[in-house]
């Protein structure tokens, strides 16, 4: 039986040599579709759960050895590809899978650049999805082939690689000041959000501004706006997502 880690509680730990699963995924229904494959699938795995980008992180750093992170890009608390970003520098040995809605190539390109394992849509079978996911377990790269290669999705990829390098420079707390500035917070409020001083956000936005290379919060919002696809034309795709394709 599939160990399904409370939101709030200590889970279970998973038998040994089981793999440990996290699923980002703000949607309750989805997060138990998902639950359910991964039951079917690997029935002694140990899955956790978080509802948002921070809550992620949290459960990150309280455990070790996750083995695959399964992360929907439309969450709460952050901005476009930025958040999978801040998922990936804190746990850059597990194979990260974007399992999005967005069905546009230029959002793959992006991921891509983050040394993703895997971009698997909603719209995937469960069959298909279980596939997926033991492969991703056994070391396997799963990108969708008709974006991966298009041009539209290369362009993307070369124009976030550079942004990607730059981000590589930030600690994790100036990673989530930088999250809070794109979402249009200002300094008052990043400050109340991360219970410290308004002195101490100004001086994390001036490393924020000097390492991006830019002078204002407002060219920062439009260097970052290369990892944002809600700022794109683009529209999610409408299947439902794991209730087909048995």
């Amino acid at each position: 039986m599939t160990t399904t880690a409370p939101l709030a509680d200590e889970p279970p730990p998973g038998k040994a040599g089981a793999p440990r699963l996290l699923i980002v995924e703000d949607h309750p229904l989805f997060r138990a579709a998902l639950i359910g494959v991964i039951g079917a699938e690997f029935p002694d795995a140990e899955v956790l759960q978080a509802t948002s980008i921070d809550g992620a992180l949290d459960v990150i750093a309280a455990r070790d050895g996750l083995d695959l992170i399964l992360l929907d890009l439309s969450m709460p608390g952050t901005t476009g590809l930025l958040g999978a970003y801040r998922v990936r520098a804190a746990a850059p040995r597990s194979a990260l899978v974007i399992v999005s809605a967005h069905d546009d190539p230029r959002i793959v390109g992006g991921a891509i650049s983050l040394g993703i394992s895997g971009y698997i849509p909603k719209s995937t079978p469960k069959l298909e999805l279980a596939r997926l996911l033991r492969g991703i377990l056994e070391g396997a790269v799963c990108l969708p082939t008709r974006f991966r290669d298009t041009a539209t999705a290369r362009k993307a990829q070369a124009e976030t690689r550079e942004l990607v390098q730059q981000l590589g420079q930030f600690t994790a707390q100036q990673l989530r000041v930088l999250d809070m500035i794109c979402r249009g917070l200002q300094n008052k409020h990043i400050a109340y959000e991360l219970d410290i001083s308004v002195t101490t956000v100004k001086v994390h936005v001036s490393e924020i501004l000097r390492k991006l290379g830019v002078r204002s919060r407002t060219e920062a919002i439009i260097a970052l706006s290369k990892l944002d696809f809600g700022k794109q034309d683009h529209a999610p795709v409408t299947a439902s997502p794991l209730s087909h394709g048995d």
